[in-house]
């Protein structure tokens, strides 16, 4: 049994967004468990060409993804890290209690506070009463070329470095 705090990204497909900021956060932090999942997954996919390119573009792979629809698996994750406001309100919709314990990666590195252990710093967030804003998205690169999907990238390694420092 794994005694390590659990963190979930949450994307749409489970396919880009999520699969990216896991690997990239597996890569510079080994004290969480990691997942990804999708709000509206065809379950058992690889992830797209375009994810699999960026991610070698960082030096990662995630040879063995298979897309994963969010569900009742993941209800005892500390923390579901969501990269846009739509999948805060799936989740409030769908798993109300797991609504505290969800917020968007960006919110997260900026309200996050500092000091105690995880699970006291994201209560004190009150993320299942919180007003979600438009800037707390991370753009989809879903219908992009390569170049679109590199950048997601690039703004996820700048996120994601963000949130291991602030977590950690």
């Amino acid at each position: 049994m794994n005694d390590l705090p659990s963190v979930c990204f949450l994307c749409t497909g489970n396919s880009a967004r999520s699969v990216m900021a896991r690997a990239l956060f597996a890569s510079k932090t080994s004290k969480f468990q990691t997942t990804s999942a999708g709000t509206l997954v065809l379950e058992g996919q690889p992830m797209s060409i375009r994810t699999r390119k960026a991610l070698a573009a960082h030096g990662l792979s995630e040879p063995d993804h298979l897309s994963c629809q969010f569900g009742q698996l993941h209800l005892q994750t500390d923390l579901v890290v969501a990269m846009e406001p739509s999948h805060i309100f799936w989740i409030r919709r769908h798993f109300p209690e797991m609504a505290s314990r969800t917020g968007t990666l960006p919110r997260l590195i900026q309200c996050l506070p500092k000091e105690g252990d995880l699970k006291t710093r994201i209560a004190t967030m009150k993320l299942g009463e919180v007003e979600i804003e438009d800037w707390e998205e991370v753009v989809d690169p879903a219908a992009g070329d390569q170049e679109i999907f590199d950048r997601c990238a690039e703004e996820l390694e700048s996120l994601v470095s963000q949130l291991v420092v602030k977590i950690s």
